[in-house]
C-alpha cells in the first residue's frame, strides 16, 4: 500500500499497530511527512518512530461540544486547561461553545477566541457563534468566518445568557445563513411553568422540573422551524428515547448528539451519590431513559457524541439546589468511558469511531480529519483497550478539578495524541509546547464561493 516515496523517508512512523482504516482494522503502519498521511502499509525510514505494537491506532478523536470558559469564566477554565485536559483523554480537536462572558456572538468575539487559543491550546478548535435576537440577520456571514464551527441556538435557558426562546426569533435566526445549527433543545416556557417544582437541596428534582416534555416539545419545535426554513440542524446532547425516536423520522434535515454521561448514569443512582455534580442540562434522568439511548444508539439515529465538557468550582457546585449551577466536567472522560463500553460489548470499536470522528466530519465538513487516508490531516488518538485503570483526580486537568467519574474503574485508555504529526501526549507526558490550530470547513475554506 506505500508509495514510491517511502524511500525519501518520512517525519514519522506509528509502527505495529492495529490501525483503524475505513475499511476495517489492519495491523500496519503509518507515515506521515508535513502534517499529513503520505502512506499506510510496509513504508521506510522515519525522523521519529512510535512503537505502537499492542495498541490501537484510531483517527483523531473529535470532541464536538465543550465549554473551557474563556473569556469571563476563567476561574473554572480556559482555552489552554480545557485543553491540555483534551489532549490527555485522546481528543484531538474540539468544537467551543459561545456562553462565555463576553458571549461569543461576534466577528470580534470569534476574533478574539482565535487569538487566546494561539499558541495556547493543545488540540485543533473551532468556535460556535451564539445566535440572539440582535445578531440574527448577521448569522449568515459570521458563520462562514475562518475557524468557526457554525451557530449555537440555546432554545432554553443554560449557563450564560444567551437564549433563542420564541418562535419568530428562532425563525429569524434560522432564515440567514446556510450551514448546520446546533441546537440546545429544552423549552424555555415549558421550564418556566413548573420552575415551582425544584425541591430546594434536592437535585434529584432537577429532571422533575427540565422534564422529558420540555425536551421533547422544544425538539418538536425546532423541527417544524427548520424544515419551513429549509435549513439542517444538529440537536446536541438528546437525553430521551421520544426525541430519538422523532429525529429518526426526520434524517432529511436533522442530526443527533448525546453525550457520554448520559450514557453511563442512572439518575436513581447518580443524585443521591453524587448530588449536585450530577446536575447538568438536559439532565441526567432514569436508567430506562439510559437504556434508551442505547437503543437508538443501535439504530443508528445518534451521529455524534460529545462530551457537553461544562466545568464548575467545587465551591459552586457545593451551593444547595438550585443555586448550584448545571454542568460538569468531561473532556478527558469522554473516550474512557466509550472504550469502557467498547469492553463491556455496549458498542463496536467501528461505532465508537463513527460517533467521535467520521460523525463529526460527515456532519459538519471538516476538512482533513476523521479518517486515516492518505492525504488527510495526521490525527491520531492511540488507545490501549486492555489497560485496566482507575480514574483519579490527580489525572485530571481542568481546572475545575474534580469528575462525576472519579473512583470508576475502566477497561480501556488512552497512550497517545498526535495532532498533525506531533506527538502532543505520550503515557500522561504532554509534549514542549501547544501547537493546536483552527479546524478548516469546507464551508470556509474558500471564503466568497
Amino acid at each position: 500500500m506505500a508509495s514510491g516515496r517511502a524511500e525519501m523517508g518520512y517525519d514519522l512512523r506509528l509502527s505495529g499497530g492495529t490501525v483503524h482504516l475505513p475499511s476495517g482494522p489492519v495491523q500496519t503502519d503509518v507515515a506521515v511527512s508535513g502534517g499529513r498521511i503520505v502512506a499506510i502499509g510496509s513504508v521506510g525510514d522515519a525522523g521519529e518512530t512510535i512503537d505502537c505494537t499492542g495498541l490501537d491506532v484510531l483517527p483523531g478523536v473529535i470532541d464536538t461540544q465543550v465549554h473551557f470558559r474563556e473569556p469571563g469564566l476563567v476561574h473554572k477554565e480556559d482555552l489552554e486547561s480545557g485543553s491540555r485536559a483534551a489532549v490527555l483523554g485522546g481528543v484531538t480537536a474540539v468544537f467551543e461553545m459561545p456562553n462565555t462572558k463576553p458571549n461569543t456572538d461576534s466577528a470580534e468575539a470569534i476574533a478574539d477566541k482565535l487569538a487566546r487559543a494561539k499558541d495556547r491550546m493543545w488540540c485543533d478548535h473551532a468556535f460556535y457563534v451564539g445566535a440572539t435576537a440582535a445578531n440574527a440577520e448577521q448569522l449568515g456571514e459570521l458563520e462562514r468566518l475562518p475557524g468557526t464551527a457554525g451557530v449555537k441556538i440555546f432554545m432554553g435557558a443554560s449557563t450564560g445568557d444567551l437564549l433563542v426562546a420564541e418562535d419568530a426569533e428562532l425563525a429569524r435566526v434560522l432564515a440567514h445563513g446556510s450551514r448546520r445549527v446546533a441546537i440546545h433543545a429544552e423549552d424555555e416556557g415549558r421550564m418556566g411553568e413548573r420552575a415551582h417544582l425544584r425541591v430546594a437541596g434536592d437535585p434529584s428534582s432537577h429532571p422533575v422540573w427540565r422534564d422529558d416534555e420540555s425536551a421533547l416539545l422544544a425538539t418538536t419545535r425546532i423541527l417544524r422551524l427548520a424544515r419551513a426554513a429549509r435549513r439542517r440542524i444538529h440537536v446536541l446532547h438528546v437525553t430521551t428515547p421520544a426525541e430519538l425516536e422523532l429525529l429518526g423520522r426526520n434524517r432529511d434535515i436533522a442530526t443527533a448528539e448525546t453525550t457520554p454521561q448520559h450514557l453511563t448514569l442512572a439518575g436513581e443512582e447518580a443524585y443521591p451519590r453524587l448530588g449536585s455534580h450530577a446536575q447538568m442540562n438536559p439532565p441526567i434522568r432514569s436508567g430506562a431513559h439510559r437504556d434508551g439511548l442505547w437503543h437508538w444508539l443501535r439504530q443508528g439515529v445518534v451521529d455524534v457524541i460529545g462530551s457537553d465538557h461544562a466545568p464548575h468550582t467545587l465551591e459552586e457546585k457545593a451551593k444547595p439546589y438550585p443555586d448550584s449551577p448545571s454542568g460538569m466536567p468531561g473532556v478527558q472522560t469522554l473516550l474512557p468511558l466509550l472504550l469502557d463500553h467498547v469492553a463491556e460489548g455496549r458498542l463496536t470499536m467501528q461505532r465508537l469511531i463513527d460517533l467521535t470522528s467520521a460523525g463529526a466530519q460527515r456532519i459538519f465538513g471538516l476538512v482533513g480529519k476523521g479518517r486515516i487516508a492518505i492525504g488527510y490531516d495526521a490525527d491520531f488518538t492511540v488507545v490501549d483497550r486492555n489497560a485496566r485503570w482507575t480514574i483519579e483526580d490527580s489525572w485530571l486537568a481542568s481546572r475545575a478539578g474534580w469528575s462525576p467519574f472519579t473512583g470508576m474503574i475502566l477497561t480501556g485508555r488512552p497512550v497517545g495524541t498526535v495532532i498533525r504529526g506531533t506527538r502532543v501526549m505520550w503515557d500522561g507526558e504532554l509534549a514542549a509546547q501547544a501547537i493546536g490550530a483552527p479546524i478548516r470547513f469546507e464551508a470556509t475554506d474558500f471564503p466568497g464561493h
